[in-house]
């Protein structure tokens, strides 16, 4: 009796993955239904939290034939497809069941303290709930995403830190405005720092560097190059033909800021303990084969997304 032979279908594999990323003992990269998530070990061990710093990898955005996980809603890309890498991202949290809350960015220190939902889009770089079930989110293509939780009054936060937020002390005001309005204890808190344009390659010229000496004494800890010639003096005017140098001198025109280090530094002054602070260490410029920068694309990069938020229910409740 013949037997007929029956053709298996071949295992699918998964998508081969861009060159290992060097991340410190307290990170690691978590994949889960092809979405690649960024997660800091001290906030992934809390029970009743969810968090996570999104990739490049893992969507349906297409540009150049290539498929990326875009997470904002740019000019280039398909609202269809963004909404549904959205979903992927908030599925590989574990967060489906989470309200989605979002602002409109632009690039400030304004914090918004939210006890449910928003029934719209705010404008804000920052914001904090104690409320549970609500996943709060930031944007970035460069600027700094920093997360925080209070461990001990269950409160969490979402930054997005610019040079202009960072020069405005954003992150220095959130954890004000979290011991102002609840009581938080900076030493209760837990920041991770996730992936953006680091000191290597964030290039800045001389209004940023006059910004950060006019706001603060150590501020040429934070960049490399000629600070202190870039930083004193009148604001630059707008006008480059006004800063023509005369024949025969060269002044210095730019310099390297380390703006997760200036971040850092805040949520120092502001009480966090240096060790409960877990920066990621990416260059979003440098790994652009995992992750979005604007200073390198240009109009045609995308978003990443940073989210925090708590379960409604746990089961050591």
């Amino acid at each position: 009796m013949n037997r007929v032979r029956m053709k298996q279908k071949p295992a699918r594999r998964k998508a081969a993955l861009p060159r290992a990323l060097p991340l410190p003992p307290e990170w690691r990269l978590r994949r889960r239904g092809g979405v690649a998530v960024l997660e800091a070990l001290p906030l992934a061990q809390i029970p009743w939290l969810v968090h996570g710093f999104s990739t490049r990898v893992g969507g349906t955005s297409l540009q150049d034939g290539n498929r990326m996980l875009n997470l904002g809603y740019v000019e280039w890309d398909e609202r269809s497809r963004v909404a549904e890498n959205r979903r992927r991202f908030v599925r590989a949290l574990g967060a489906s069941e989470m309200e989605f809350v979002a602002l409109r960015q632009f690039h400030s220190s304004l914090v918004r303290i939210f006890r449910c939902g928003p029934a719209q889009h705010l404008k804000g770089d920052a914001h904090l709930t104690r409320a549970r079930g609500l996943l709060l989110t930031v944007q970035t293509a460069d600027c700094v995403p920093i997360l925080l939780v209070d461990t001990r009054k269950r409160i969490i936060a979402a930054i997005h830190a610019g040079w202009r937020g960072t020069a405005a002390r954003v992150a220095q005001k959130i954890v004000g405005d979290l011991r102002m309005y609840f009581g938080t204890r900076p030493e209760d808190v837990i920041a991770a720092i996730g992936p953006a344009i680091g000191g290597c390659c964030y290039e800045v010229g001389p209004n940023v560097a006059h910004e950060f000496g006019s706001q603060f004494a150590q501020a040429g800890e934070w960049f490399e190059g000629p600070f202190a010639a870039l930083s004193t003096g009148d604001e630059p005017t707008p006008f480059l033909w006004l800063q023509f140098d005369p024949p025969g001198h060269d002044r210095p025109k730019r310099v390297l800021l380390d703006l997760p280090a200036a971040n850092r530094w805040q949520l120092e002054a502001a009480g966090v303990l240096p060790d409960r602070i877990f920066s990621c260490g990416v260059c979003t410029s440098c790994r652009m084969d995992w992750l979005f920068s604007y200073r390198r694309e240009g109009l045609r990069t995308g978003r990443l997304m940073s989210a925090i938020g708590m379960k409604k229910v746990v089961a050591s409740d």
